[in-house]
C-alpha cells in the first residue's frame, strides 16, 4: 500500500488525510504542535475524540512531531495544509528527493476537476467575493459549495461527492493555496485586489504577485478589478483576454467587454453575450453592504455568475438576500447611538483602510495582534482623518504607538485585550460624540488567537455582553 504523509492538524489536514484513506492510501497525519497547544485551541476533549476517530479510520496521528526524510521508509506522497509554508526545509527536501508534494487544494481539485470551478483570488476582497458568488449560483439552482478559505475545506467537499456531486466549486484561494497547487484550473478565474501582504512568506511583491498571476493563467475565463492601481497597470498587456470591472463607469474599463456602474446599475458590455446595446443587470442599492470595494466585489461576483449563463432575476434575488459575511464590516449591536462593528478579517493595512473609510466618522478604532508588513502610510493617514481615538491591543501595540506619534496622532492608549477594550471604546465614544466603535486590526491574530474568527467571535461576545450589562 502506498504511504501519504499530511502536514498540518486542522480542518484542511483532516478532510486531506480521510479522502487518501478512501483512496486507499496508507495514511499518517501529523503537527509540529504538541497536544497540548492543539488543545488550547479547542478543548481537550474534542481534541481526543478527533484523534480517536481517526485512529478507528486507520489514520496514524502524529502531534508534536516533525516529518524527517531519511531511510528506506518514504512516503510516496506528502499533502501539505494551507498554512504550511511551502519552503519549509523538509519540503524542498522532499521535491529534491522526488517526493510528489502538494497541498490540500491540489489534492482537492484532482478529485473534483470533472466539475467546474469558480476560483477567487487577491489581497483583499475574496472572502465577501466568493461567498457572494455562491449565493448567486445557489440561488440560480445549483449545488455550489464555498470551500478553500471559506466554508469547508476543499477536501471536505470533495469527500462529499460522492452522495451529493457539485454543479460548481466556489472556491477562495491563498496565495498558499495556489502555490502549491500546480494544476488547478479554474472555469473562471476572479482577481480581487493586489497589495503587499503575506511578503514575509514570499519574499519580494513579484513573487506574491506571480503566485496570483498563475491561477488567472489557468483559468479558461479571467475577472480582474480594473479599479485596483497595480492590476490596472499590468493591463492589456498581460491579459488581454479578462473581463475587466470598475465602479467608475464604462469609460475606465480596460479593453472593450466586462462589467461596470453606471446610474446606480452593474452593467455589462454588449459584446458579452451578443446583446444589441450594454444592458442592466442590478441596481447596486441591492446590495445592503456599505463600501466602495463592495460595490467592486459585486461587480465581480455579477461577472462571474453572467460568464456562467446566469440570468439577471436569479442574480437579483441572491444580491438582495445577500447578509454579509461575519467578521467583515459585520454590525454587532446598537448601544445608545453607538454602532459597534466587527471587522476582525481586516488583517493588513490595506484591508483596515478600506474599514475605516467605509464607516461614518468619528471613529474609536480597536487595532492591533501580529504585526505584519506593508505600506502603512495610507492608514495612518485615514486614521487622522477619521478616528477620535485609538485603543492599542496584542503585540503590535507598542510599535503602534510609534507609528501613531511619527505621524504626528497622539490620541491613543495601549489596553492590550479586547477585554479591556469594549468598556474603555463606549467610554470614549461617549466622549467624542463617535457613531462606530470599529475592530479593524491590520493584523494577524496570533499573537493572542488561533485566527481571525475566534479574535472576531470574542469581540461580538464583549460587546453583547456590555450592551447588555450597561443597558439603554
Amino acid at each position: 500500500m502506498s504511504e501519504a504523509h499530511v502536514i498540518g492538524l486542522g480542518k484542511s489536514g483532516v478532510a486531506a488525510a480521510r479522502l487518501l484513506r478512501r483512496e486507499g492510501w496508507e495514511v499518517t497525519l501529523s503537527d509540529t504542535a504538541p497536544a497540548e497547544k492543539l488543545a488550547a485551541r479547542d478543548t481537550s476533549e474534542n481534541l481526543l475524540k478527533q484523534q480517536q476517530l481517526l485512529s478507528a479510520e486507520q489514520i496514524q496521528v502524529k502531534l508534536g512531531y516533525s516529518l524527517e526524510l531519511h531511510g528506506l521508509n518514504l512516503p510516496q506522497l506528502i499533502v501539505a495544509s494551507p498554512g504550511v509554508p511551502w519552503d519549509v526545509p523538509v519540503l524542498l527536501q522532499a521535491r529534491e528527493l522526488g517526493i510528489e508534494t502538494i497541498g490540500e487544494m491540489e489534492l482537492a481539485w484532482r478529485n473534483l476537476q470533472s466539475i467546474p470551478w469558480v476560483g477567487i483570488t487577491g489581497t483583499n476582497g475574496k472572502t465577501t467575493t466568493t461567498a457572494l458568488v455562491a449565493a448567486i449560483f445557489q440561488t440560480a439552482g445549483f449545488n455550489a459549495p464555498g470551500c478553500g478559505n471559506i466554508g469547508y475545506a476543499a477536501c471536505e467537499v470533495a469527500l462529499q461527492s460522492v452522495q451529493n456531486s457539485p454543479d460548481w466549486i466556489i472556491a477562495e484561494l491563498s496565495s498558499y493555496q495556489i502555490e502549491s497547487s500546480p494544476t488547478l484550473s479554474p472555469r473562471i478565474g476572479i482577481w480581487t485586489t493586489f497589495t503587499p501582504d503575506h511578503l514575509s512568506r514570499h519574499k519580494t511583491l513579484d513573487n506574491y504577485y506571480n503566485v496570483k498571476a498563475q491561477l488567472l493563467h489557468r483559468s479558461q475565463l479571467q475577472v480582474i478589478n480594473g479599479d485596483d492601481p497595480y492590476l490596472r497597470k499590468m493591463g492589456l498587456s498581460y491579459w488581454g483576454d479578462a473581463y475587466w470591472t470598475s465602479v467608475k463607469g464604462k469609460d475606465n474599463l480596460i479593453g472593450d467587454k466586462g462589467f461596470y456602474i453606471a446610474d446606480g446599475w452593474v452593467m455589462e458590455t454588449a459584446n458579452i453575450a451578443s446583446l444589441s446595446q450594454d444592458e442592466r443587470i442590478v441596481p447596486t442599492s441591492a446590495l445592503g453592504m456599505v463600501g466602495e470595494h463592495n460595490q467592486q466585489n459585486l461587480l465581480m461576483s455579477v461577472a462571474a455568475a453572467r460568464l456562467a449563463g446566469i440570468g439577471k432575476e436569479a442574480i437579483s434575488q441572491a444580491v438582495a438576500e445577500f447578509p454579509g459575511v461575519p467578521h467583515r464590516l459585520e454590525h454587532i449591536c446598537h448601544w445608545q447611538g453607538i454602532n459597534f462593528i466587527n471587522d476582525s478579517k481586516a488583517t493588513n493595512y490595506d484591508a483596515a483602510e478600506v474599514g475605516l473609510a467605509s464607516v461614518d466618522s468619528p471613529v474609536i478604532l480597536i487595532a492591533g495582534g501580529e504585526e505584519k508588513d506593508g505600506d502603512r502610510a495610507p492608514w495612518m493617514a485615514k486614521i487622522k482623518d477619521k478616528a477620535a481615538a485609538v485603543l492599542l491591543i496584542g503585540d503590535a501595540a507598542p510599535n503602534f504607538a510609534r507609528y501613531l506619534q511619527e505621524v504626528g496622532y497622539d490620541n491613543y492608549e495601549i489596553v492590550e485585550t479586547l477585554d479591556k477594550a469594549i468598556p474603555r471604546s463606549a467610554q470614549l465614544a461617549k466622549q467624542y460624540a463617535a457613531s462606530v466603535v470599529l475592530l479593524s486590526p491590520a493584523c494577524a491574530s496570533f499573537d493572542q488567537y488561533s485566527n481571525f474568527e475566534v479574535r472576531g467571535d470574542r469581540f461580538r461576545e464583549l460587546c453583547l455582553a456590555w450592551a447588555k450589562e450597561a443597558g439603554e
